[in-house]
């Protein structure tokens, strides 16, 4: 069984490569942009997904029983400053690995990770959302994840190809960019900690409320969801639980090891910020037995000691 996981040299993508070399014996293949393996008895492997030709070479030498499909442009901000770019990344990247899996003949499961924010500013009466939630995404990135989505659609009623889709609420944990809520937090504390930066960590909105979930527990979910039977179901990945942005900081600084100052940061708000999103992972819950392991509170521990050693690595 060989599994094939674009974007493996990713935040996610690497807790995936490794919970799948722990939990089962199957062959990895972890496509980045660059020849990176991700971890012992990981095969890396360099694919630009924006290059039919590319696709096409590294799915005939390593061709797939189950990939993942994780590789997109995910920053909120970014695509607010470059919204085509990111809607003819992430929309090119699955057309190209959609086409060459057929134009190739192979079958295998395929996992397209999607996103919660092409929910958008749902009514708080729709909490907590299902997968029945209509679609109203309010950034360009959250536009081009329902793009995504509906790809998979098509090309599983086109194509008969057996796709599942997921749609993760906001995952954190160690490793994730500080282009995050969650991290850029803990790389401020981290920084401040050391001197090197003045003692102050710099938000933006902090009413607002989403749910969050270890990215381990949502790599486990992936595992579990992708499978034969399961083709063309669609599963939220979420904890159920809502935790303001402030809760998130408030526990952060109580793991501070100096006294941090607060201070808002205009250019950190987004133009438009839903007060509350939350998820019902019910139905993955019921399809495989899947619930969240770790604490939310183990999660913060474990991103805020992932960025002391960073930090301390830069500095």
């Amino acid at each position: 069984m060989r599994a094939l996981i674009t974007g493996g040299s990713g935040f996610v993508g690497r807790h995936l490569a490794a919970h799948l070399r722990a939990e089962t014996d199957w062959e990895i293949v972890a496509l980045g942009a660059r020849r990176a393996p991700v971890l012992p008895g990981v095969t890396g492997a360099a694919c630009d997904l924006s290059d039919r030709a590319a696709v096409d070479a590294v799915l005939r030498r390593y061709p797939p029983d189950i990939v993942f499909h994780l590789a997109a442009r995910t920053s909120v901000p970014e695509a607010f400053v470059e919204p085509g770019a990111t809607l003819i990344n992430n929309a090119i990247a699955q057309i190209n690995l959609f086409e060459s899996i057929h134009a190739l003949g192979l079958d295998p499961v395929i996992l397209v990770a999607g996103s919660s924010e092409v929910y958008g500013p749902a009514p708080p009466e729709a909490m907590p959302l299902d997968e029945r939630q209509p679609f109203l995404p309010a950034n360009p990135y959250a536009v081009s994840k329902v793009v995504q989505d509906m790809l998979a659609v098509q090309y599983g009623l086109s194509h008969q190809m057996r796709i599942v889709r997921v749609r993760p609420f906001n995952h954190i944990g160690p490793g994730q960019s500080e282009r995050f809520v969650v991290a850029s937090f803990a790389r401020q504390i981290a920084a401040a900690e050391q001197g090197l930066i003045e003692p102050v960590v710099r938000v933006g909105n902090l009413d607002a409320q989403r749910d969050f979930l270890d990215v381990r527990d949502v790599v486990r979910a992936y595992r579990l969801v992708a499978r034969p039977e399961l083709a063309g179901e669609v599963f939220n990945v979420a904890s159920g639980v809502p935790r303001s942005i402030r809760q998130v900081l408030e526990r952060l600084l109580a793991l501070a090891r100096r006294p941090i100052e607060v201070r808002p940061d205009p250019a950190r708000l987004r133009p438009s910020d839903a007060p509350v999103v939350y998820g019902s992972s019910a139905k993955l819950q019921q399809s495989t037995g899947w619930e969240p392991e770790i604490p939310f509170e183990q999660s913060l521990i474990d991103t805020l000691e992932d960025w002391r050693e960073r930090v301390a690595r830069e500095g």
